[in-house]
């Protein structure tokens, strides 16, 4: 079998990883891939959204099947695209993946179908957005609707932090059009979990829970970045409030998009705060998250090729999920100054150093003769299966202590909540 993964970050490497697992996979490719995923697949020069040449590439290698990484392709519709010219792809159409590539889209979507989410508004025009501060409670938070590299969340503690926000999306267009339109919604209380589901348009499985630190700073401080860690399972997540979330949430999607006549095939991400008055969905995303992958895909027993064909063929019912025991985390290491401006092409060491225990997803790095540089902000994932979860947190920070490169950022306290309970 041959197969294609399309992107170059953590996920992407995670994916490879496991896909490389199925002795059924004969070639394996990345485009455009990275440092770290060069040493599993052949990383071909494509970027992940030029749709057109990946499924020309296709063609030509006679790809078996395609696995998506990253949302913008999915939202530009290279699913659409690979299925018109008979070829098999992971993820979900067009018209589904607007539940990622428009947050206005996915809060009405939810409105409509009864889904637990924030108290919202939507809008077109910044003086609108200003106008509808003046009679509320804070925080607030303010929502570039469209694809922003998971950085376009603003939570405001008052008006004038409101109002900045509001400038700086519509106006300044830090997120470039992904601003044309933003929401403003109450700010939820309570513990996050990262709840995904494979889904083939009809059924959906549920992968164990996981819980993501999108902050930059310990202790949630700082701004947003794309993630800096995650771990798996999250215990806030009970079988109790697994069934909640699943009959709530994911079932009420995948039912809401067939009708809709955009069945949803793929993974479906929701991000739910545990509020006081149950599960309450924070945003959708229409790809498996990144860094949560990383803490994922390591404690998948089944095997994650007839999983993703399972989607693909709609045979999602056929099948269960067997899961490694042991919980699973992931600490990302990001180039200095990260969510904001960083330097690049800083030498890595330490990566040939590691222990069978741990397993390094590169994310932004690149070969560079016989040595590995940074190439992003988010540079690895580095990660580590343990016998319980305060193990696993210390085989992968003792991992981080044999890696080393100019600026490297990391949290020390990945994992700090489930200890805590």
């Amino acid at each position: 079998m041959k197969i294609l993964v399309v992107g170059s970050g953590g996920r992407e490497h995670a994916l490879c990883w496991k896909i490389k697992q199925n002795p059924k996979v004969t070639e394996l490719y990345c485009a455009p891939g990275n440092g770290g995923i060069a040493s599993l697949a052949e990383c071909v020069d494509i970027k992940a959204d030029d749709i057109i040449a990946l499924a020309d590439f296709a063609h030509e290698k006679g790809i078996d099947l395609t696995v998506v990484g990253p949302e913008v392709p999915l939202v530009k519709g290279i699913v659409d695209l690979f299925k018109e010219e008979g070829l098999k792809i992971f993820g979900p159409s067009e018209a589904a993946a607007r539940l990622e590539g428009s947050k206005v889209f996915a809060k009405n979507f939810m409105k409509r179908w009864g889904i637990p989410t924030a108290k919202y508004a939507t809008f077109m025009d910044a003086k609108a957005a200003v106008a509808y501060l003046a009679n509320h409670s804070y925080p607030l938070v303010v929502k570039a609707s469209g694809l922003a590299a998971g950085k376009g969340v603003i939570i405001c503690q008052n008006q004038f932090e409101a109002e900045e926000a509001i400038q700086k999306i519509m106006g300044e267009k830090i997120f470039k059009e992904a601003g044309n339109n933003l929401v403003i919604e109450e700010f939820l209380t309570g513990e996050e979990a990262s709840i995904l589901a494979v889904c083939d348009g009809q059924s959906f499985l549920l992968l164990d829970s996981s819980q993501d630190h999108k902050r930059i700073f310990d202790d949630d401080k700082g701004p947003n970045t794309g993630g800096m860690g995650a771990y798996s399972p999250t215990p806030v997540v009970t079988d109790a409030l697994r069934k909640v979330i699943a009959d709530t949430i994911i079932r009420p999607v995948v039912e809401g998009m067939a009708d809709e006549e955009a069945p949803f095939k793929g993974i479906l991400y929701a991000g739910v705060m545990i509020t006081r008055d149950g599960p309450k969905v924070l945003e959708f995303n229409v790809r498996f998250g990144d860094p949560e992958t990383q803490a994922i895909l390591p404690r998948l027993k089944t095997d994650f090729v007839e999983l993703m064909l399972a989607s693909v063929e709609g045979k999602i019912s056929s099948l269960s999920l067997e899961w490694d025991e042991r919980p699973c985390v992931c600490v990302v290491m990001a180039a200095g100054g990260y969510p904001g401006d960083y330097v690049t092409g800083k030498a890595i060491s330490g990566l040939d150093q590691m222990s069978t225990g741990a397993i390094v997803f590169h994310a932004g790095t690149k070969k560079q003769g016989d040595t590995i540089v940074t190439s992003g902000g988010r540079v690895l994932g580095v990660t580590a299966l343990g016998n319980g979860i305060e193990d696993a947190i210390t085989q992968a920070y003792s991992a981080i202590a044999k890696i080393a490169f100019e600026g490297a950022h990391y949290r020390k306290d990945i994992g700090k909540r489930a200890l805590n309970r």
